[in-house]
């Protein structure tokens, strides 16, 4: 089990004010912020982080989304980061996800759904360095 685990606040999210509410919950969690940078990705950035959904029929909507504005990326430190996290910001879809989750509060549909949190200790580490060199982690 690891301590860190990599986001991002999705492009609808920024566009719409809500980081500093999204980071507050990610604080009020025990969360600490390791790293973090506002990024607008490129579709060669975008493709090549999301490479692993390539050959799936939403790849290209996926890439387009994420390149239509700013996001903010972070690596952020807690004991059980990864499951813990993702319990933060619930499910893909906001219909679904727990009341007071982050998709719950300011996500508006499952491809909208306002963050990306890390699926396992292996991805958040991956995740984390195609980010962030240590030299950028504190």
């Amino acid at each position: 089990m690891s301590n860190i685990t990599f986001t991002m606040i999705k492009p609808d999210a920024v566009a719409n004010g809500y980081t500093g509410k999204i980071i507050d919950q990610i604080l009020e969690a025990g969360f600490t912020i390791q790293a973090m940078k506002y990024v607008r990705l490129s579709e060669e950035t975008a493709g090549a982080f999301y490479d692993i959904h390539r050959e799936r029929s939403f790849f290209k909507e996926l890439v387009d989304f994420m390149t239509s504005g700013t996001i903010v990326a972070a690596v952020l430190v807690k004991d059980n980061a990864v499951a813990d996290f993702r319990t933060l910001i619930g499910a893909t879809d906001p219909a679904k996800a727990e009341p007071g989750t982050v998709r719950n509060r300011f996500a508006k549909s499952i491809e909208a759904n306002a963050i990306h949190g890390s699926d396992s200790d292996a991805n958040a580490a991956h995740e984390a360095s195609f980010f962030f060199s240590a030299f950028e982690r504190f």
